[in-house]
């Protein structure tokens, strides 16, 4: 699940600037480095001190490191009467420029960041005289709205005759790009041609309109996790609402068979209801965020024998010397690129797993920094060189054991609500292939559930990972413990580095998408219980 509010940043600078009728250019940085305008403010008149009224309205990402940069330009007084939109920028001096990113300021009290004005690529003299820029940024009122759904579906088509019908719907926001980015699911309904669902609670976080197209796939379930599409809309939030006021169903569509015409669909008898729809406000992921709350990564590494030599290039713990990060290393820099802005003592803890320390016997949960009390590391470039240093330390072995690593993380998210820290934790496992203590696994999932804890698994090198599908609900069978014990929500999900979601989307970004909701999911169940 995502979360999309919309931020009306509101600027200031500091008197450093001569007199000057300053206005501020907003751009969001892509990765290619390729600046694309998102927003001008107002001309302030004659001012050293601007405070502009104007707000730049754009989506947060969780997910995405969006990197802001505001230039400031003087205008010239012979252009007062054109409209900020048309202002030429050649023909204005420039006064300076700010580079910030947007999780720098969520994160801040009062989401308020300070920055220093810079030149960049302008080669002005005396950066330092440019001031400072303050930025500000406030969610939408509207942004705060939680919509809760009710589905069901009528006639279900079932291609395969030789399988059972067990639909789930997935939902997804359409990215920048046009690629489908999940950001729910519903749960398995079992052997149900005309099944209907548990409530599905959407935030405009996640989808920054009402207005704006969410694709609704329903899913029949497969346990290999190759599920087989039954049928999909594409509706905005409205349009949802407006088929629930009417209580008019709509038809599913898939794709047609056909190499002609890429655009072509076939409509089908089967149908999807909104049975019900409500909306309320309640606080989002940036309240808790912007009020203290922290979110701590954790990691745990793969050392088991399966990796290979990692003195030998074919080995997927092999470091090159010119620098290229291997599987393990990208995992760990893309997650840490973005979780790292959310915890502001960037101390991690980090263990291995499945290997032989000197003198000893086979650990499935050692701090790879190799104390013996502690397992935090400073910094992302911490957990790097612990991970390094570990692979000389031990000797490569196995089995491949979740359940000591999902257990001890619990541990610490548990002394952590004991002693009342505002902290939600993330726990990668980065693994080269499948578990063996399936049972025990399950077992400290579902207690891991009821702590501030979400899980991610993501898998590398060429190993068949089908097996491991049963660790994320969403693709597998409902989590049971040895007891009978369901998970309180969904905790954990899984998936391989190589399966890919389209072009500039990457399995970690959809992995993280998720966490804002986990993290909503599990706030929800603690307001719940001290209600009652």
């Amino acid at each position: 699940m995502l979360c999309h509010p919309t931020l009306p940043p509101i600027f200031s600078q500091s008197p450093s600037l001569f007199q000057s009728n300053p206005m501020v250019v907003v751009y969001s940085k892509k990765n290619d480095g390729a600046l694309e305008e998102i927003g001008r403010t107002e001309v302030i008149l004659n001012s050293l001190n601007p405070s502009w009224n104007a707000k730049i309205n754009l989506q947060y990402q969780f997910e995405v490191l969006q990197q802001l940069v505001f230039q400031i330009y003087d205008i010239d007084p012979q252009f007062h009467d054109v409209s900020e939109k048309m202002l030429k920028l050649e023909e204005q001096q420039f006064l300076g420029e700010a580079i910030c990113l947007l999780s720098d300021v969520v994160t801040k009290q009062n989401r308020l960041l300070n920055i220093k004005l810079g030149v960049s690529e302008h080669n002005l003299p005396n950066p330092s005289k440019f001031g400072e820029l303050t930025v500000q940024a406030d969610e939408s009122a509207g942004s705060k709205a939680l919509m809760e759904m009710v589905f069901r579906c009528s006639d279900l088509e079932i291609k395969d005759l030789l399988s059972k019908s067990d639909p789930f719907l997935l939902i997804s926001r359409i990215s920048e790009n046009g690629m489908p980015v999940p950001i729910c699911k519903t749960e398995v309904r079992k052997n149900d041609l005309n099944p209907k669902w548990k409530p599905v609670i959407l935030n405009l976080q996640q989808i920054g309109s009402k207005e704006n197209p969410l694709v609704i796939e329903c899913f029949n379930f497969s346990s290999n996790g190759k599920h087989d599409l039954v049928g999909k809309i594409v509706k905005s939030v409205a349009e949802l609402e407006n088929m629930y006021h009417s209580q008019n169903g709509e038809n599913f569509f898939v794709p047609a068979n056909t190499a002609h015409d890429c655009h072509s669909k076939e409509v089908l008898k089967s149908q999807v209801y909104v049975e019900k729809y409500f909306e309320n406000n309640r606080h989002t992921f940036l309240d808790y965020i912007s009020a203290g709350c922290q979110l701590n990564l954790m990691v745990a590494i793969d050392y088991t024998a399966s990796n290979g030599n990692p003195r030998l290039p074919d080995s997927l713990h092999y470091i090159d010397p010119n620098g290229r990060p291997n599987a393990y290393q990208r995992v760990i820099l893309e997650f840490g690129d973005i979780l790292q802005y959310y915890d502001p003592a960037k101390r991690f803890p980090s263990w291995g797993y499945g290997a032989r320390p000197i003198d000893g016997p086979v650990s499935h949960c050692f701090n790879l920094n190799g104390s013996a009390y502690q397992p935090e590391v400073e910094g992302i470039q911490g957990i790097m060189s612990a991970y390094i240093s570990a692979l000389r330390n031990v000797s490569l072995a196995g089995p491949t054991l979740f359940g000591p690593l999902i257990s001890t993380a619990t541990a610490i998210a548990s002394q952590s609500l004991i002693s009342n820290q505002q902290k939600y934790f993330i726990l990668l496992i980065v693994t080269d292939g499948v578990v063996t203590d399936f049972q025990e696994t399950i077992d400290a999932i579902i207690k891991a559930s009821d702590f501030p804890l979400s899980i991610v698994v993501v898998g590398v090198g060429g190993a068949d990972f089908k097996e491991m599908e049963f660790l994320d609900p969403n693709k597998g069978e409902r989590l049971e413990s040895s007891t009978g014990r369901v998970a309180s929500r969904d905790v954990i999900q899984f998936a391989p580095m190589k399966d890919v979601h389209g072009a500039g989307i990457s399995i970690v970004q959809s992995l993280l998408a998720e966490i804002p909701g986990q993290f909503m999911t599990y706030m929800r169940t603690r307001e719940t219980q001290a209600i009652s």
